[in-house]
């Protein structure tokens, strides 16, 4: 029964979303809690909702304090330089902003984290796309594409989660996958490659170069041409350089939480750049609209993680599922475990994954011979498809920034997130880092 009740909330919450009969923020909390109250949990209910938003309390204070951080810089200009830069390359063509978008994106995500690389790639591509008439959702899908593969570093999170589960260095999980990994980044610039050829014959190549771009269209949503104008601080370029690379430095080394580096920098940002209280509190303003749409997301989908993990549908779902594997599939589980990791990880979050369905197939899989670092590279391999999962916060702060309606970015981009861990699973085959059959 919990099996069928998860499935059917998961599916129930999906077909709403992506028909638009209801919002996501509402949907996320409607949705698990009449399915929830449907099941018989009514004692407890309140405790695994507040337990899932705890969880994702700490998301929340880190989005919320990097969009302010992200806004304020874009406010001052620090982003101007790179957009100019960039129309003077593709100057108007609509193929080589989808290119430039895929490249860009899959360098900034070297830091393994997600959101930082949504508001970057937003920041620098956004006035591009709106400036040429292109279609936005392109742009999210190769952004939100290219940070799944980057995702994989032994810094991202799921490889380190996936070695943490089976016990074993994470070198030895990632180094086999570069390979393969290259594959699919070669694979989304061929995607970009498509998408500029639609977009090309659709638009033609316009007019776009440095001359006559409006630095107020990199704003995004923080006031009019000529406020942005009068919030620009083309003096502190280079202090806003060195306080973000330093952050980003940070970011990577986990100097301290990344919901306190966000605090910290955003603190600092705002005294350099609007020393005074009545333009602290004005940008503060103009921004909180951003971040009201991103963390209230954020907060809805605890309730809907919460009940998820509280009513035990999670592990009544993985259970199930590894429950019909015929004993026929075991020389080949290894590219089972890639296979199911696609749906497994879309359904349900990458720690219940990789500490709870992970090992078991592990230690099933050792009966073959397979051994478990070749299943933990198998396991990674759903994770382009992985973040366009409604569980998976950042996706939140991508479409809220790039402001697309969630239900039309994973309509556009599930098919091209499947074809990429496709990708990753052929690169994986091809190079040996992922036995077919033992």
């Amino acid at each position: 029964m919990l099996t069928i009740l998860g499935f059917a909330m998961v599916v129930c919450f999906m077909y709403l979303i992506m028909t638009k009969r209801m919002s996501a923020l509402i949907a996320l909390i409607i949705v698990p809690t009449v399915f929830a109250l449907a099941g018989g949990f009514y004692h407890g209910l309140g405790e695994m909702m507040l337990s899932g938003v705890k969880a994702l309390a700490p998301t929340g204070v880190m989005l919320t304090f990097s969009i302010l951080y992200f806004g304020l810089m874009i406010d001052a200009g620090l982003f101007d330089p790179l957009v100019r830069f960039i129309l003077k390359i593709v100057r108007g063509d609509p193929l080589r902003v989808l290119m430039g978008t895929a490249i860009l994106t899959l360098l900034v995500s070297l830091d393994g984290d997600s959101s930082t690389t949504y508001m970057i790639a937003i920041a620098a591509f956004l006035p591009l796309y709106r400036k040429l008439g292109m279609n936005i959702l392109a742009m999210t899908c190769l952004v939100n594409l290219a940070s799944g593969i980057m995702n994989l570093s032994p810094w991202g999170g799921p490889t380190a989660r996936a070695a943490a589960a089976l016990r074993i260095d994470a070198l030895d999980i990632f180094i086999p996958m570069i390979p393969a990994m290259l594959l699919a980044c070669v694979t989304l610039v061929g995607v970009a490659v498509w998408f500029g050829l639609r977009e090309r014959r659709r638009l033609g190549v316009l007019r776009a170069t440095a001359d006559d771009h409006d630095p107020g269209a990199i704003s995004l949503g923080a006031g009019d041409e000529k406020e942005c104008e009068a919030n620009r601080r083309p003096k502190m370029f280079w202090p806003n350089f060195i306080l973000t690379t330093v952050l980003l430095v940070l970011l990577v080394v986990g100097a301290l939480p990344i919901q306190i580096l966000f605090m910290l920098a955003f603190a600092v940002a705002a005294m350099l750049n609007y020393p005074s209280l009545s333009q602290q509190k004005e940008r503060i303003g103009a921004h909180a609209g951003n971040v009201l749409a991103v963390t209230s997301l954020i907060f809805a989908a605890g309730i809907f993680t919460g009940i998820l993990s509280g009513t035990g549908m999670v592990d009544a779902m993985a259970k199930s599922l590894l429950a019909v594997i015929p004993h026929s599939f075991g020389p080949y589980l290894a590219i089972f475990t890639a296979i199911v990791s696609l749906p497994f990880t879309f359904f349900m979050s990458n720690d219940a994954f990789y500490f709870g369905i992970l090992p078991v197939i592990a230690q099933t899989a050792a009966g073959y011979g397979i051994s478990p670092a070749e299943i933990a590279r198998a396991s990674i391999v759903g994770q382009p498809f992985h973040l366009l999962s409604p569980l998976v916060p950042s996706l939140y702060l991508l479409v809220g920034l790039a402001k697309v309606d969630i239900g039309d970015h994973q309509r556009f981009s599930i098919k091209w997130g499947i074809f990429i861990s496709l990708a990753l699973l052929i690169g994986g085959i091809l190079f040996g880092a992922i036995p077919v059959y033992r």
